[in-house]
This record gives C-alpha cells, structure tokens and sequence, in this order.
C-alpha cells in the first residue's frame, strides 16, 4: 500500500524538480507532484524515473497549476494532500525573450501561490522556495515595490531575471507575514550530472559552450575575473532533500555553487581543450556587448546581467552540507560530463545521437562511443559522415561495438600526427579480437591497422571500399569544391548528393551535415577525399586487401558496383543499394559482420 504523501514538489518535470524527486524517492519519502497538461506528462516522469532505476510506486502526481489559486486542485486532490509536510517550489518558467505577464504568472504569482498553499498544510514542517544566485545578491527589492521601480527592474534586467527578483522579494514578504517557515535556496548555474553529464537544457551557459563547439564564439563578453559558478544537479537535489531536516527557525537562505568554479574565461578555455577547438582570447566589456545590435553580437541581452565578478556568500551551504555529509562533486570532471553529454544530444536541437564523450587518443580529443574494452566490432565511418552513420546498423549487430568519429573529422580533433599512431593508440585498451568494420575511405584505416597488427584483429568487413570503385569525376577530387560544398550543405542536399534524389534523408545526415558546419571540418574532409583517390593510394591499398592476414569480406551496393573484381575475396551484392549501405541497408552490413565474426571464431 502506497503510504499517504509527505512532500509536495512543484515544477517536477523541470530539470531541478524532476532530479529532485529522484532523490527523495531514493531516500524512501512518499512524493507528490503537480503536473500541468495532462497525464502524459505525469506518465513521463514515471518514465524517466524508472530509466534511472527508481521505484515509481511511491510517487502521486495530481494534475495542478500554480498559476491558479489553490494550485488549481481538484477536492479529491486536495484532501489526498493533507499529510504533506515539506514543500519543494522547483517550478519557474525559464527562458529569454518572455513577455512580462507571462513571466510573472509563474515566478512570481505562482510562487505565492505554493506559498499560501503550503501555509495551509496542517503538519507543514517547511517550504523550500528555489530561487537563484544573482537574485539577492545584490539591490534586493522590496516588496510591494512602487510601479516605477518594478518597471525599471524589467528595463534592465528583462523579463525572466527580473520576475525572479520580484519573486523572490514576495515570497520572502508574505512567509513572513503568515509565518510559514521558509527556505530559500539560490543554486549557481545547473549543469548535468556529476557522472553522466545529463541535463536536458540547453540556455545560459550551455549556450556559450554550444557557440565555442560551433566555432561561433570569437569573443566573450565580461572580464577575466567574471564569474559563473556552477552546481551539479545532483549536488543541488541532494542539498534541496536534506534541507527540511536541517534548517530550523522563520526563513534560512542558501548559496548553492561551487566554488571552485574557474572564472569564465578559465572555464571556456578548460572546455576548449577538452573538445580539442580554439578557445577565444578576445574580451569585450559586456556594457559595449549590451550596445550592440544583437545581429552583430550573438548575445541576448538577458544574458549579460549573469556577467559579474562578485562572490557569494556559501558559509551557511557549507555548514548544511557538511551536516548532511555532502561535498561537491570534483568541478573540471563534472564540466567535462556535461559537455560530452551536451555535444551527444547536439545541444537539444534534434535526436540524440550516440552517447559518447571526448578522449585523448594519441596527444588529440577524439570523440567515441560504446565498449572501448572488449567490443566484439569496432566501426570505422567514410566520408563525408562521422560515426552517426553506424546508427542503424548497431541495433543488428550480436554483440557490442567501439564507434569513433575519425581523427580530424566529426567530432574528433584533428592529429597532432598520422592516423596509424592514432588508431593504434584508440584500440590499445582494447581486450578482444573484433571484426573492424569499414565504410569506404575508412576502409584504408582498418586494412592498415590489420597488417599492423594481425594478432589483434579478427577480420575485415569493408563496406563500398573506394580504392576497387571507379574513381570520381574530376571536379569531386577538388578538396576546394568539395569542402565548400560540404560546409553549406543541408542534411537535404547533402543527402541527395549522397544517395540520389528522391532518397529519404536519414537522421545521421542531420548530425554529420551540423558537424561540416564547424571550423576545419568540411575542409578536412575535402582533403581526405583528395589523397583517398590519388592512384598511388588505390593501388597500395588493393595491394594490402590483396594480402591481409586476416579474413576480408567485402560488401557493395548493386548501383555502385568494383571497377576491380579480380581481388579473390568474399564479396555480397545488395539489390537496389549505393555507396552508402549503412544508412539505406543496415541489415544487409549487419548480416555480414556477424556471419564474418561467427567464422572467425
């Protein structure tokens, strides 16, 4: 029997509400929350919860919607939440751009609204109102505030930080007018988790790091001693748990943030070197950024009153955390989390792609994916894709597989030298003898690695090898052509260059056609696709498929047939297909890895 609830949280499915609700019911407390919109976002929650291995059974979700009196419960609901005792308040709409009515609605009526709510419970113990780090900490508004003094807050600073402000004045006012015992806690910017880098939101400073991976980020307003501290989510859920047992008397106030944060600039350049790009050296007084026209500069103006060099006051965070035997999770390990986990969902703007991060193979940041342990496959991509290509083919595949996206190309940074020394040194932990799977120019890597070393492979698929095709018309051998071409192409075009007209698009074209987009990369790949066509190269690398010293099994597109059928080497032909089996026949290139690895055996 599911015990009567005794903690309500507001906002749950936001991303400090709904890690906080993981970790009250990781603690065994019976939760309530209130969701607008339906059931389906209440299904969601239980969803995501139960992907994060939590028991859901203890969970009560109640439609609701703190911008109506009495949380617009309906009586049932009401009386099924006389037994809670503790208040969370995660619940704020955030986002730039808001209008000044909308804003408020949630952040500040709504919050006064939970307010009066929780003051109403006849056990309440206390209500922890989230707020954020810049809200207090300087000019603190009164509250009521004279019309022109609100409207001057809104002026300056926009419609989301300021409804903050004015909240967190009202919330503090009226707590202590009905004497409802209140926590206000003012976390730092939320970034993901300590360990897996999940977050799900993508504004803020997620959006200077989504510029710095584009290539889109030429200089950073502030100064060097601007400061955002951050907090992981999951420090910040299990401080916001252990607050109600903690704090004790009429209103408690917290700083959340780490303090060992880097300044800005440290932090941008921190981040840089992790994702193997340029870190920006210039720096623009935010006062100039705010004066220019945002065409020009990139920034939304909202986000410049985040750029302080102030400090803030933790003792009272420390001492509760210390309490509750908690401590910060170590930051620059963290911050590389959450970037990987950030550039794997491409910045929230499409499908998540393979959840990878970055690691430094031979002196260079190289992106992979999967087991870099003990994979019974190891995917090599062609051009002008990344390893996204290996999407499909993955799900056919009978056991697990290392996906990398190639040196310089993707994801991955370019060499600091040759791609042998870089290959060797990404399958170095390897513990197995894996099938090297191998589309096209890929093909070139996995044939020389394998008479490298023959003891450590267990044989060769090569998909669409290129060195035993007919070699392109001239003008698709200028790195020039192609690299221009490339770095303008949409997923749409790119795909119709790919695999004809007519041919629908594949998701792994939306991730390979954002990842020419960035600095260098479509360049690179015009140049791969030069030297993979010079004649000295085909004729080198027929010579090794020739005598590999391992099994090779190659697998062609009926459409895209050998110039050179006389290498004595398994081939399978599939009906109708191209050059690029993997995205328009994955079943066909998975069927024939596993029939190589099951011989090989």
């Amino acid at each position: 029997m599911v015990k009567e609830p005794d903690t309500l949280v507001a906002g749950a499915t936001g991303l400090i509400g709904r890690w906080l609700v993981a970790e009250l019911l990781a603690r065994g407390r019976s939760v309530a929350v209130t969701v607008r919109g339906g059931p389906g976002r209440g299904d969601e929650l239980r969803a995501w919860l139960r992907e994060h291995g939590l028991d859901d059974r203890a969970l009560t979700v109640v439609a609701g919607d703190i911008a109506q009196p009495g949380l617009g419960l309906a009586v049932a609901d009401r009386e099924r939440l006389d037994s809670v005792r503790d208040v969370f308040n995660a619940a704020a709409v955030y986002r730039f751009g808001l209008g000044r009515e909308e804003a408020r609605r949630s952040n500040v009526e709504g919050a006064l609204n939970v307010l009066r709510w929780a003051g109403a419970r006849p056990g309440l113990r206390r209500l922890v109102h989230i707020s954020g780090y810049r809200v207090a900490a300087a000019d603190p508004v009164a509250h009521p505030a004279p019309d022109g003094v609100l409207d001057e807050l809104y002026r300056r600073h926009g419609a989301y930080e300021a409804s903050k402000r004015e909240g967190d004045a009202a919330v503090r006012a009226l707590a202590a007018d009905e004497g409802v015992p209140l926590t206000v806690v003012n976390p730092a910017a939320v970034i993901g988790h300590s360990v897996t880098g999940e977050a799900g939101q993508y504004i803020g400073l997620a959006d200077i790091v989504a510029k710095l991976w584009a290539g889109r980020l030429p200089a950073l307003a502030g100064t060097r001693r601007t400061f955002i501290p951050v907090v992981t989510v999951d420090h910040l859920a299990r401080f916001l748990a252990a607050v109600p047992g903690h704090d004790d008397g009429a209103y408690r106030a917290h700083w959340v943030l780490d303090d060992a944060t880097p300044e800005l600039p440290d932090l941008i350049a921190f981040l840089a070197r992790h994702f193997g790009v340029r870190a920006p050296h210039l720096l623009l007084p935010a006062g100039l950024v705010r004066r220019l026209p945002r065409a020009l500069s990139g920034v939304d103006p909202e986000t410049l009153t985040f750029l302080s060099e102030d400090r803030y006051d933790t003792s009272s965070a420390d001492a509760l955390a210390e309490a509750a035997g908690l401590r910060h999770p170590p930051v620059l390990d963290a911050l590389r989390h959450w970037a990987d986990r950030l550039v794997a969902e491409r910045f929230g703007s499409g499908r998540p792609t393979l959840p990878g991060g970055f690691h430094s193979v031979a002196g260079t940041r190289a992106y992979l994916a999967g087991d870099r342990v003990s994979p019974a496959f190891v995917l090599f991509h062609g051009l002008p894709l990344d390893a996204e290509a290996w999407q499909d083919v993955l799900p056919e595949l009978d056991g697990t597989a290392l996906i990398a996206d190639l040196p310089g190309l993707g994801r991955s940074a370019r060499p600091a030298g040759g791609t042998a020394g870089w290959l060797t040194e990404l399958l170095a932990p390897v513990r197995t003898r894996p099938v090297l799977v191998a589309h096209s120019a890929g093909a070139a890597q996995a044939l020389r690695h394998a008479h490298a070393h023959p003891g450590r492979v267990a044989g060769l698929v090569l998909v669409s090898p290129y060195f035993l095709q007919p070699r392109p018309a001239r003008h698709l051998r200028s790195p020039w052509l192609v690299g221009g071409f490339l770095r303008t192409a949409s997923p749409g075009r790119l795909g119709r260059a790919l695999l004809g007209p007519g041919s629908p698009v594949p998701p792994a074209l939306d991730d390979a056609a954002a990842q020419l987009r960035r600095p260098g990369v479509a360049r690179r790949t015009g140049l791969w696709l030069n030297r993979a066509h010079r004649p000295a190269e085909r004729a080198e690398l027929r010579a090794l498929a020739a005598t590999c010293p391992v099994p090779v099994h190659i697998v062609i597109g009926e459409l895209d047939p050998l110039a050179d059928d006389t290498l004595d080497v398994p081939a399978t032909v599939v009906a109708g297909a191209g050059h690029h089996l993997q995205l328009t026949h994955p079943r066909e290139v998975a069927a024939a890895a596993r029939v190589l690895r099951r011989a090989v055996a």
